[in-house]
């Protein structure tokens, strides 16, 4: 059995079928361990270390960083027996034609160079530095001297071996050529201006017309001392014109353009928000909530002693008041099958969390068992992670109902688009300071409005009407809900 194995990319989960390596964690000629990570690789919205799957040395590496790999493409060769002996090499004198393509595993028996396709300095099927032979199994070095294209109309080798005899041949007479008239400029009358391209090049930096200059040269060619002198000349005095300012013609060519790439979790969110639109057909209400008692709670809640390290935000409450309404409008929770509607006895309740690699939604598992401290600590851990880009595939999978909070952006609400294969998602507005009728009297009071997007094949107006008023008051009076519901 080959020492040499070969470890494909693995399917991490949802149906993946391409992954991007990010970072290799270990290089050519590294001893590795068992689970060791060896790669990290960008899958469906999350970045995955993947361990070895053996221990050993590794041989070979497949792929660059930044390369997109489909799932089954190999991406390492590792040797699991390196203190067994050198690997054999092929010595057969086949030729050529006859053997067959040498596979990953024999290419790793070789030294590889540092960079895919690189090879390191060396002559043909010479020595390289450290005392190898670059060559390929099954091929043998190739010992010629490397032969060298003549140049294009030079002599042929032959005759350029062989020793010239001397000739000797009589002078012939020089022809007598007028000489040519010389204009003011020391030029000939009508001819080219005679200057070496530095002197061109140091005149149009200065701004000198090289045309009007009189050459101290050889044959009336113009020297950089000439240059230099216009240059220092004071300009004869011209009258003042001023020029009608131009405006250049907008250009929209390729080269005002940028080309983004569309893969990894661009082209994830892209698909799945296209299949969402196009298949569940969206309604989205609004509701503009009172939130200045629920602020005036969080404020309480802050300064109890066993909630002094936790993280308190509105957003919190929101999400307890989605986790109570499920409990009074179960339908909310479920997923169209078809030719049946799964209504969910939990609920996995998906924080969306704007990432350097984009929007994710991971959830929070079974999230309406958890007591409000539970669920703050929970929520502090899903952002945490998910912001240093280390939320698996396992936690963006199976949510059943999502919170978006477009209000961290100043926005006050929007019509989300919902996740594929879930029934309804909220978006939490911006909290602001607003005129707001309370008791009978205009006050500045702390609003917020909501916006829920439904399925309608699942949730109609009345239903989800009702959901939303539930939670709006849960936020308008967090107090007396509890009181009320639980």
């Amino acid at each position: 059995m080959s020492r040499i194995k070969e470890f494909n990319l693995p399917d991490l989960g949802e149906g993946l079928t391409e992954g991007e390596i990010l970072a290799w964690l270990v290089k050519v000629g590294d001893d590795i361990e068992l689970n060791q990570p060896i790669v990290e690789v960008e899958t469906a919205k999350a970045a995955v270390e993947i361990p070895a799957k053996w221990a050993g040395r590794v041989q070979a590496i497949f792929h660059p960083e930044g390369a997109t790999v489909e799932v089954g493409s190999p991406i390492i060769a590792i040797d699991t027996d390196p203190n067994a002996g050198p690997i054999e090499q092929s010595t057969t004198g086949a030729p050529a034609a006859d053997l067959p393509t040498p596979s990953a595993a024999s290419l790793a028996a070789v030294e590889v160079a540092p960079e895919e396709g690189m090879v390191e300095p060396g002559l043909i099927g010479g020595v390289a530095p450290g005392g190898r032979t670059a060559v390929l199994v099954g091929y043998g070095p190739r010992n010629a001297p490397a032969k060298r294209r003549p140049r294009k109309g030079g002599v042929p080798a032959q005759a350029a071996a062989a020793p010239a005899a001397p000739v000797q041949a009589a002078p012939a007479p020089a022809p007598v050529v007028p000489a040519p008239a010389v204009n003011g400029n020391g030029r000939p009358a009508g001819g080219p201006v005679l200057a070496k391209p530095p002197v061109r090049k140091l005149a149009k930096d200065l701004g000198v017309d090289l045309a009007g200059l009189t050459g101290s040269g050889p044959l009336g060619s113009i020297t950089r001392e000439d240059v230099q002198r216009a240059a220092a000349a004071p300009a004869a005095a011209e009258p003042l014109t001023v020029a009608a300012p131009v405006t250049a013609a907008a250009s929209f060519g390729a080269d005002r353009e940028q080309r983004i790439p569309v893969k990894g979790v661009r082209k994830l969110t892209a698909e799945n928000m296209s299949r969402s639109a196009f298949t569940a057909p969206h309604v989205t209400e609004f509701l503009t909530v009172d939130m200045t008692r629920a602020m005036k709670a969080l404020d309480r809640l802050r300064e109890r002693r066993e909630w002094r390290d936790v993280r308190v935000s509105p957003l919190l409450l929101v999400a307890k008041a989605v986790l109570l309404a499920v409990k009074r409008h179960p339908m909310v929770n479920s997923t169209w099958a078809g030719d049946e509607i799964v209504v969910k006895d939990y609920v996995n309740l998906g924080i969306a969390a704007a990432t350097e690699r984009g929007l994710i939604v991971p959830n929070i598992k079974d999230a309406g068992r958890l007591s409000l401290r539970g669920l703050a600590d929970a929520m502090t851990d899903l952002v945490q992670t998910a912001k240093a880009g280390k939320t698996s595939p396992a936690d963006m999978s199976g949510g059943t109902l999502t919170i978006t909070n477009v209000g961290v952006f100043g926005v006050d609400t929007g019509t989300p688009i919902l996740p594929p294969g879930e029934s309804a998602i909220l978006a939490f507005g911006a909290v602001r300071e607003l005129p707001w009728v309370h008791k009978g009297k205009v006050k500045p009071r702390l609003v917020t409005t909501l916006g829920l997007s439904f399925d309608h094949r699942i949730i109609d107006g009345e239903l989800g009407s009702k959901f939303l008023r539930d939670v709006g008051d849960f936020l308008a009076d967090p107090e007396a809900a509890l009181l009320a519901w639980t």
